[in-house]
């Protein structure tokens, strides 16, 4: 095999991945599963339930957490 057969299995491989999508903004997307019932805001399935508190303490306070995230569980 020569150089420039080499050269074209290597073009022919790097070419296999370009298709691919390199950003993950649409599984971060599928991921915000969480959502704030009063306001409609996602959250990432990831997120701490100190970090909703901080949510409900910032933009609806006087609110209870079960009715702001009544399907949220630790």
């Amino acid at each position: 095999m020569g150089n420039g057969a080499k050269a074209a299995m290597r073009r022919e491989r790097a070419g296999k991945d370009e298709g691919k999508a390199k950003s993950q903004l649409k599984t971060n997307q599928a991921a915000m599963n969480i959502i704030c019932s009063v306001c409609r805001q996602t959250f990432l399935q990831t997120i701490k339930r100190k970090a909703l508190e901080e949510h409900i303490a910032s933009k609806h306070s006087g609110k209870e957490f079960a009715a702001c995230f009544p399907s949220f569980t630790d």
